[in-house]
């Protein structure tokens, strides 16, 4: 509703105040016409308004976060399926571990800091599922529970929730059990786990990027489906293994819409072309099909928080994500590094956005 001001003389204030309080004296009167004559009128200074704005570009859609991350979900089922199906029930009871904690610890920290309830965004849902991805199966239970909460508490809430982050949760909690508890990241089953198998029993080995990897390099077949001939899983982590389910999620995303291929086509390609310089005697599609560089790069790499915004910043990222992966494949002391290579790439978003931003039509170079 409007609000109207009305302005009056100084006569009209004088009978006004009569009426009011008729008690007031001639002299009295005098002195209150002198007075509204002679009252400065003070204008009051606008409050000012700081906007937050973000950068470009802003794009206004129909699909809610919660829409988004179940087209994630969905494409994560492919993986999630196949991790079971190779890795045995042991791997589900750990992604189901994963997703709950995950939840758990976000609606705890926003229940403890008085804030607005997000689980039902189901980023918390995605950022478990990933974070069971590149975990063995193996892998104890009380590890998967640190592993959530420095992705969720530590890595998303302190820094202000969903679209605040500047790495990747997942692979920060990945990040963070690896080097905390080497040995139980880095054992990996050569067969299915059920539920109530003892891990000490548990036959582990190496994964074919291992150096101490003693069986005969899979076939590219093999590599793609993410088992051998006869039936036993290739050694990894429990969404990494079966490259075929991961592109069914990618291709799916894409008729979607819910990502581009500037990122994954990069990374996939520079750890190709890198294999081909570098890689020795290895087979630079088994390069590429072997590890988390598919997983990664489908989608740890095509975070929409984490990662440019621009296409020039886009190709950039793959690109810097495949080079450090293999620099520490070929010469580190790890034999994946995956992980690292996104979360360096991660801390020069911004520099990616600020250095790559497109130049307006018609507008001239500043010197």
């Amino acid at each position: 509703m409007e609000n109207y001001t009305t302005s009056s003389t100084p006569d009209e204030n004088k009978n006004n105040e009569m009426q009011t309080n008729p008690k007031i004296a001639p002299a009295q009167e005098s002195e209150v016409s002198n007075t509204t004559e002679t009252a400065p009128q003070v204008e009051s200074e606008p409050e000012e308004v700081i906007y937050t704005v973000s950068s470009t570009p802003h794009i206004r859609e129909r699909n809610s976060i919660s829409d988004t991350m179940l087209d994630v979900i969905i494409a994560l089922m492919p993986a999630a399926f196949a991790g079971v199906v190779y890795f045995g029930r042991r791997a589900f009871i750990v992604m189901l571990l994963s997703v709950i904690s995950c939840c758990a610890f976000e609606a705890l920290y926003q229940l403890v800091a008085k804030k607005k309830f997000t689980v039902k965004d189901y980023s918390a849902v995605v950022t478990g599922m990933l974070l069971a991805f590149v975990m063995p199966a193996t892998v104890p239970y009380y590890i998967v529970v640190i592993a959530a909460f420095v992705a969720i508490v530590i890595t998303k809430q302190l820094f202000g929730g969903i679209g605040q982050n500047f790495m990747n949760p997942a692979l920060v909690g990945r990040a963070f059990v690896l080097a905390s508890f080497p040995v139980a990241m880095t054992s990996f089953s050569t067969g299915r786990v059920e539920i109530f198998d003892k891990i000490a029993d548990v036959v582990t080995g190496a994964t074919p990027l291992s150096k101490e990897y003693a069986m005969a390099q899979p076939t590219i077949m093999e590599q793609f489906l993410g088992k051998y001939s006869n039936g036993a899983p290739i050694g990894g982590c429990i969404g990494e293994t079966c490259a075929l389910a991961i592109i069914i999620g990618f291709v799916y995303l894409l008729v979607r819409k819910v990502i581009t291929a500037r990122i994954p086509l990069c990374y996939m390609g520079t750890v190709f072309v890198m294999y081909l310089l570098f890689g020795g005697d290895m087979n630079p599609v088994l390069g590429v099909l072997s590890g988390g560089v598919v997983l990664g790069a489908v989608f740890m790499a095509t975070d929409y928080v984490t990662t440019p915004t621009t296409a020039l910043g886009q190709v950039i990222f793959g690109i810097g994500c495949g080079v450090i992966t293999c620099i520490i494949r070929f010469w580190g002391g790890y034999p994946e590094g995956v992980t690292y290579a996104i979360l360096l790439m991660n801390i020069i978003t911004p520099l990616l956005d600020k250095w790559t931003v497109p130049r307006c039509f018609g507008s001239a170079k500043s010197k």
